[in-house]
């Protein structure tokens, strides 16, 4: 049961007129919580738990965070909403290169705070409901960057399909730079570690991957393969023949 008078002093504090008077208690309930969850674990934490432990009533704490899960990722909800309007305002330039942009605000949260990252990291591989809620923030950031390249390729008959494998591959290789990064214990350059990860995107299916598709000139190093065969050969033996002069099996 929760102390009246303490709840008291929780809703004045969080109905303060100042919105700087929030953003203390919802740190103080973010911090509290991990420092139960190190100890105690996840499952075993209740939300009493930590509210007694920040020394706030337990209303205060859904009215920052809807669940357990959701102190555990408090920043997903602002950077989407960044995601978001960074993708309306930008019409202009590769659609790839945009979505890889948009991709690396969500780099930056996390390597604002790499002590608090790193834990997350942690406590997430060890919780499978967490990971079930990150797999679930994950989904949501691939649909918007979806979203956007969608209407980039509005008139591409190849539009929609495009637009679902190039937001599944930026995500996918922006979490493994990123996951690199955290196995690492947050040392290193963050942004280097994805970076390294999206230009591979980039160059599999930006305009240097499109490259044989618009007819333009490949890159010096690369092989050109010119084959002549009557039509009335199989495809298998065509293919057979350029393995063959490429040195394949």
């Amino acid at each position: 049961m929760t102390d009246v008078r303490d709840e008291g002093k929780a809703t004045a504090a969080v109905s303060g007129p100042e919105p700087s008077d929030k953003a203390p208690m919802r740190e103080a309930l973010i911090e509290a919580a991990f420092q139960l969850f190190l100890v105690h674990g996840f499952e075993r934490t209740t939300v009493d738990d930590i509210v007694a432990r920040a020394g706030v009533g337990r209303r205060s704490f859904f009215r920052y965070f809807p669940s357990k899960e959701d102190v555990v990722f408090p920043e997903h909800e602002r950077c989407l909403a960044e995601m978001s309007a960074f993708l309306t305002t930008s019409t202009a330039g590769e659609p790839l290169d945009v979505v890889c942009d948009a991709a690396r605000l969500v780099t930056r949260m996390y390597a604002a705070n790499p002590e608090f990252s790193v834990q997350r990291y942690r406590l997430t591989r060890e919780v499978p409901s967490l990971r079930g809620y990150e797999l679930s923030v994950v989904h949501r950031y691939e649909r918007t960057l979806a979203h956007y390249l969608r209407q980039r390729y509005a008139g591409d008959h190849v539009g929609a399909l495009r637009a679902e494998v190039q937001a599944a591959a930026v995500v996918a290789a922006h979490n493994n730079g990123l996951r690199t990064w955290l196995r690492g214990g947050g040392q290193g350059d963050a942004a280097k570690a994805v970076d390294q990860s999206l230009t591979f995107v980039r160059q599999t299916w930006g305009s240097l991957g499109e490259s044989a598709e618009s007819g333009t000139a490949p890159a010096p190093e690369d092989d050109v393969i010119v084959m002549v065969a009557p039509r009335s050969v199989p495809m298998w033996r065509v293919v057979q023949k350029i393995e063959k002069t490429l040195g394949g099996d």
